[in-house]
């Protein structure tokens, strides 16, 4: 025999099983190397518009509830008594501080998607003028 035809070691072919784990796990690190299609790359741009407002008019929401509540709980509660004459009059202010937190949440969050999405206007405008043709 001749030993220039021969490999230097060993090969090993693994089943068809094998093989199509091998594949699973390779896809979950090769996502980054596919490119998303135009359709779904303008879904995600869209929808990505309003989750900055959305967030932030939550979180300023949920504070003003919070504080709306402080307020209700200095009027109705013991907290009330400790603060003498002036409890009712600091309830409500803290209330009503509380509340307008809560009326601004619509309009920040409004303002906020509106700038984003001129942001973004150029990037859906040249996506949508390609997937139309």
């Amino acid at each position: 025999m001749d030993n220039k035809n021969k490999p230097d070691g060993f090969s090993y072919t693994y089943s068809a099983k094998e093989q199509a784990e091998i594949k699973k796990i390779r896809e979950k690190y090769a996502l980054s190397e596919q490119t998303e299609d135009k359709m779904e790359q303008l879904r995600r741009l869209d929808s990505g518009v309003t989750k900055k407002g959305t967030v932030v008019s939550l979180i300023i929401g949920i504070l003003g509830s919070l504080i709306m509540g402080v307020g209700m709980s200095i009027a109705m509660t013991e907290i009330g008594e400790l603060l003498g004459k002036f409890s009712m009059l600091v309830a409500v202010c803290v209330g009503i501080a509380g509340l307008v937190l809560v009326i601004l949440a619509y309009p920040i969050y409004m303002g906020i998607t509106k700038k984003e999405r001129k942001k973004i206007a150029p990037e859906i405008l040249r996506l949508t003028d390609e997937l139309m043709k």
